[in-house]
């Protein structure tokens, strides 16, 4: 249970989280992985000054806003932030939850309706999954939004189980090795896609969503649910950490250490050129 209202000093977001030291150590370590990523894909270079915050009504987008908030609190993250909520259209879709919880705790904010489901409910066969095509339109809107907010960044709550995940997809069925990046510059070159949580695991994100209460809003309103192949990477990746703990975090740290010359592809690494008179 929560505690008593913290002091005076504390962001109002954070004025009734546990006093736990199971949730205080929780706590830390999502703010180290995040403060991390911000420091190691160099976010906060250039002219960063304004960062929109995507929410969905999700544990991650909630946890994600909060944990920026608490940086920015502690004065580690200089930029203006401003939460975004696009409304989709989606049936029964609880319109009043984000904005009440985003005034309550003071957060500068923008929600804004775009019936994008109907145009998914008419492109998508009967029996598709939604996830995709509604994830593109979504990203679109978004993109227009941070540019009229005069913001130079759209950050998203995708976290490391995220990463591996796609990751797998790609490989899998796409035959590449790929996967969501940290920092991207989108096409148009005029807004930087940021994803902080890239360090940070689903299940410590689960934890620290429900300590902090957050009025979450389901993801399955559509009555669509992510595509089958996601699933099958997700419960393959339980599957390997249920009998091997440690091992997601093993594979997200494999994808920062990449060795070009031990892999198969000669656009990253001149094998050609490679032989016994190159050597030193």
């Amino acid at each position: 249970m929560p505690d008593a209202l913290a002091s005076p000093e504390t962001h109002p977001l954070f004025s009734r989280m546990p006093s736990s030291v199971s949730f205080n150590k929780l706590r830390k370590r999502l703010l180290r992985q995040t403060r991390q990523a911000i420091e190691d894909f160099g976010m906060l270079g250039g002219n960063t000054k304004r960062w929109l915050v995507a929410l969905s009504g999700g544990k991650d987008s909630y946890s994600l806003l909060a944990l920026l908030m608490d940086l920015q609190w502690r004065g580690h993250l200089p930029v203006e932030l401003v939460a975004c909520n696009l409304d989709q259209g989606q049936p029964n879709f609880p319109k009043h939850i984000l904005p009440e919880y985003l005034t309550s705790i003071g957060v500068k904010h923008r929600i804004e309706y775009r019936d994008t489901y109907s145009i998914v409910k008419e492109k998508v066969p009967a029996g598709g999954t939604y996830c995709s095509l509604c994830s593109r339109l979504r990203r679109g809107n978004l993109y227009r939004m941070a540019r009229e907010e005069g913001c130079d960044a759209l950050v998203l709550g995708h976290h490391g189980d995220d990463i591996l995940e796609t990751f797998f997809m790609n490989m899998f069925h796409g035959g590449r090795l790929a996967t969501m990046p940290a920092k991207l510059l989108n096409d148009e070159g005029d807004v930087m896609l940021l994803r902080p949580l890239a360090y940070a695991c689903e299940d410590d994100l689960a934890k620290f969503a429900a300590a902090m209460e957050f009025p979450i809003i389901p993801c399955d309103l559509c009555g669509s649910q992510d595509g089958l192949e996601r699933n099958a990477m997700k419960a393959m990746l339980s599957d390997i950490e249920r009998r091997m703990p440690g091992r997601k975090d093993t594979m997200l740290r494999a994808l920062s250490h990449v060795n070009p010359s031990h892999l198969l592809d000669p656009t990253l690494f001149d094998f050609k050129a490679l032989t016994t008179e190159t050597m030193p």
